[in-house]
């Protein structure tokens, strides 16, 4: 199910760039406030934005976001886990420490703090991935660290060890292909809970002021009183797309979860 709806968001945005382009997603390229029509299929907001292009380049502009961030913070996540994990000792415990320390850190409020530092012209999708990415790797620590602990004892790793292999190969060609489809589950994830975090900056108006991604769209539909001036048409899309987003993206990672947990498989046999 969560292939079909991703397959159909694909669809939409495939099918919205063949009939606008990004020009139309720019200001005055139609009338303020105009209701939907033949001519402005979604309507205009109050910079006479078009709302259907401001949906179709909105939603790969917030998906970007959502990559670059859960990427980053998956992948140092993964490193860390992995060294944590299997090594133990010293290492385990300077980096079992820091996670800890950071995830008492209200992640929100860092965010908001590092986000308003930096100049609304001189914020881009990129610069807000990195800055959310900062924040995105304690978790995939943690839980791909238990991971491995559990790992590490099998046999497997025993005959890999007697077979001549070093802690580096052993890592890369016995437990990151056991770990391939948790990590899979855990990229989806944490794409859903980078994107979730970038709508929450966004709202608050410290996302890329001049790029048209969903988030942006939703504060300033709020900044202009679209809910109270009864402009249905300037917020209703982008929290309708927003909630077809994490449908999918959740879909997907429990479908994943289900094929990498075998508990699951059993009780869905």
């Amino acid at each position: 199910m969560g292939i079909l709806m991703a397959v159909l968001l694909l669809t939409f945005w495939i099918i919205g760039m063949a009939v606008s382009d990004r020009e139309m997603a720019e200001p005055i390229s139609g009338p303020p406030y105009a209701p939907p029509s033949s001519e402005y299929l979604l309507g205009t907001d109050a910079q006479g934005r078009q709302m259907l292009p401001l949906m179709v380049w909105g939603v790969p502009l917030t998906l970007r976001m959502g990559l670059i961030a859960g990427s980053l913070g998956l992948l140092v996540g993964t490193i860390l886990g992995f060294a944590a994990g299997y090594f133990g000792g010293l290492t385990d415990t300077i980096i079992r420490s820091l996670s800890d320390v950071v995830l008492t850190i209200p992640a929100l409020a860092v965010l908001v703090v590092v986000a308003s530092t930096i100049s609304a012209d001189g914020l881009s999708v990129e610069s807000m991935a990195f800055i959310i990415a900062a924040l995105a790797w304690m978790w995939p620590t943690r839980t791909i660290r238990s991971q491995v602990l559990s790992m590490r004892e099998r046999d497997y790793v025993d005959v890999a060890r007697l077979s001549g292999l070093n802690n580096f190969e052993i890592i890369i060609k016995e437990l990151v292909p056991n770990l391939l489809p948790y990590l899979a589950s855990s990229f989806v994830g944490a794409v859903a809970s980078a994107i979730l975090a970038a709508i929450g900056l966004e709202a608050l108006g410290l996302g890329p002021q001049h790029e048209p991604t969903l988030g942006m769209t939703i504060f300033w539909a709020n900044y202009f009183g679209a809910v109270i001036s009864g402009w249905w048409w300037w917020y209703a899309p982008p929290i309708i797309l927003l909630i077809w987003l994490f449908v999918t993206l959740y879909l997907i990672a429990a479908g994943l979860d289900q094929w990498a947990n075998p508990r699951l498989k059993r009780v869905t046999q």
